[in-house]
């Protein structure tokens, strides 16, 4: 079972994260719709966002956080 990550590890970007330069990465199982999420690194960080909707800021996961996602995914954990 993953470490499940604590609440304070996801939130919101705050406005002040600069996300010009980030490297937005989308699923290669992705339909091609523009109906999936996409992730970034930054740094001690994961953003993520909605590939329909790049206007919204997107949430923030520390990496802790992140691998607890991933790990849950994969393995079909139903928290």
């Amino acid at each position: 079972m993953p470490n499940i990550a604590a609440r304070h590890d996801v939130t919101t970007a705050p406005r002040g994260v600069d996300l010009a330069n980030a490297r937005w990465r989308k699923s290669s199982y992705s339909g091609g719709a523009n109906d999936c999420v996409e992730v970034a690194e930054l740094g001690e960080h994961a953003a993520v966002r909605d590939s329909k909707d790049i206007g919204r800021r997107p949430l923030l996961f520390s990496k802790v956080a992140m691998r607890a996602l991933v790990s849950g995914i994969v393995c079909g954990s139903n928290w």
